[in-house]
């Protein structure tokens, strides 16, 4: 995988504004008030999209008839790579709105990668494997990670008014990343708990 490493993005842009950043944990948990470990956090800095550099690439294997990762976060903007590591060929497709594609029977690595333009939770499958699902997540800021066992994530953020973005793989297929303000001041902010539709019908 070759995605810039997150905090150094972090702070490239924080920084590169001239301001000072402050720690806040969000923290995700379901209707019940139960911790969500796993859970996607992205914050958008001024409520502003922003797309990876040009080249950032990323990668998901197919291994043992898996996805490897099952769940990639990636910037928008960002290529990713199928590399078939298995000796039997796969057909890798989506047709989520955010990204639909279709790499036919294929083993080894696709000559090109597939170009991830478009925030949103795109959904992966095999079309020779039915067992075979995946999920990428696509986000509009190099902000992003993912809960602790704890169902928190500490992001260090400029003051200001941001967007928060959450999602967790729980919630119900089709169901795209939720989003609320986030409010951060020169002391930074208080604990922000963000709850998620996990497990409802």
């Amino acid at each position: 995988m070759r995605q810039a490493p997150m905090l150094a993005l972090v702070w490239g842009l924080c920084l590169s504004g001239g301001a000072q950043a402050a720690s806040v944990a969000v923290q995700v948990r379901d209707p019940a008030g139960k911790a969500l470990a796993g859970a996607v956090v992205a914050v958008e800095v001024g409520g502003v999209a922003r797309t990876a550099a040009p080249g950032v690439r990323a990668e998901i294997s197919q291994r043992q008839r898996t996805f490897e990762p099952g769940l990639l976060v990636v910037q928008t903007g960002t290529a990713v790579d199928f590399p078939n590591l298995d000796t039997v060929r796969h057909h890798v497709y989506s047709f989520s709105p955010a990204k639909t594609f279709e790499l036919k029977l294929y083993n080894g690595r696709p000559s090109s990668p597939v170009l991830f333009d478009r925030a949103g939770v795109v959904t992966l499958g095999c079309n020779i494997h039915d067992q075979m699902i995946g999920t990428v997540v696509v986000v509009d800021t190099p902000l992003f990670g993912r809960t602790d066992a704890g169902g928190q994530l500490v992001l260090d953020l400029p003051a200001g008014t941001h967007r928060l973005r959450t999602w967790h793989p729980q919630m119900r297929e089709g169901t795209d990343l939720q989003s609320r303000t986030l409010t951060v001041g020169a002391a930074g902010a208080p604990a922000v708990v963000v709850s998620l539709p996990v497990g409802t019908p």
